[in-house]
């Protein structure tokens, strides 16, 4: 599992080896090497473990390398710098990387169910609403999914960031610190929500659903896509194509899933089944998406967050028409 650090590391590797942007590898030998970032979650780990995408792509003579992040932020980092080719993350880490000057591209959707997100306490807390977090440790992974939810789930309350300790935490980490006791809250997505739920001594205090919109984008590195719009076209299809059969077989995706990633099979089943999940709804980008992007950008700017206003179209690829 890649972790920021060694998403850095990644890259900082693949500059000291030159090597190659993605174009340039293409034309200087028979294959093109696919490289991938996943994630435990969703339709493009199960596709890791079907092969589906092996499949799709054999008559292209595409070669696919796979490597694992803890969450989006590192994938889009490593994405962004070239030293992965394509991805998938929740709504918030692409702002970051846009911010910070990534050479990446929206190429597509998928829809996480409503309550994707959880925020956790220990069940003997004596924190019964989301307006006694106030003064408490709230963990998140910055710049994630769960930094929105986090943001949007205290204004719910009457309260601003400034009212909690912000912790900036890893789901590895930040699991090992809710266990611990470091930590008052935590707010975090499946499968390590679902995982940590399953604990008797984990208290559920909100789920995301009604507190934010279920958005997840697939991205590209920029020079790739460029390179390779029809790669990325097979990409998406293949991936509508394996989520619309998960889940017509949910028991049947559960144990692939469950096979890939460690997660027990009827933890992984949770996940599958909450409200509004549909591994069938990936897509290019639509106007709606955009437009849910253009929001969350305005408001991660509006808390200071993001340094800069971002104007989310300028990094949305659409397929040409063919």
């Amino acid at each position: 599992m890649v972790t920021r650090r060694q998403a850095l590391s990644i890259i900082g590797a693949s500059v000291a080896a030159g090597i190659l942007p993605a174009a340039t590898r293409a034309s200087a030998t028979d294959s093109t090497t696919l490289r991938i970032g996943w994630q435990k979650f969703g339709v493009l780990a199960l596709a890791r473990q079907t092969g589906a995408l092996e499949k799709r792509l054999a008559g292209k003579n595409v070669n696919i390398e796979w490597s694992e992040f803890n969450s989006g932020p590192p994938l889009l980092e490593a994405l962004g710098a070239g030293a992965i080719d394509f991805g998938p993350t929740g709504d918030v880490p692409p702002l970051f990387a846009q911010a910070a000057g990534g050479n990446l591209l929206y190429v597509g959707t998928y829809r996480p169910p409503a309550g994707f997100h959880g925020i956790l306490v220990k069940k003997g807390s004596p924190i019964q609403s989301l307006a006694d977090l106030k003064g408490k440790r709230v963990a998140y992974k910055r710049g994630s999914s769960a930094h929105a939810f986090t943001f949007k789930a205290l204004a719910k309350a009457g309260l601003t960031p400034d009212d909690v300790e912000n912790i900036d935490l890893p789901p590895p980490d930040a699991g090992a610190a809710f266990k611990n006791g470091s930590i008052d809250a935590w707010e975090i997505w499946d499968p390590f929500y679902a995982v940590a739920e399953a604990d008797p001594e984990t208290r559920v205090l909100t789920t995301s659903e009604g507190i934010v919109d279920a958005w997840g984008f697939l991205l590209g590195n920029g020079d790739f896509v460029a390179a390779h719009p029809d790669i990325v076209i097979d990409l998406v299809d293949e991936l509508a194509k394996v989520g619309v059969a998960a889940q017509k077989d949910i028991d049947g995706t559960a144990k692939a899933l469950s096979d890939l990633t460690g997660v027990k099979q009827d933890i992984t089943r949770v996940t599958l089944t909450r409200a509004g999940s549909n591994l069938g709804l990936v897509a290019t980008v639509s106007d709606d998406a955009v437009a849910h992007q253009q929001q969350l950008a305005d408001d991660f700017h509006a808390w200071g967050v993001l340094p800069k206003k971002l104007t989310i179209s300028d990094i949305v690829w659409r397929p040409k028409a063919s």
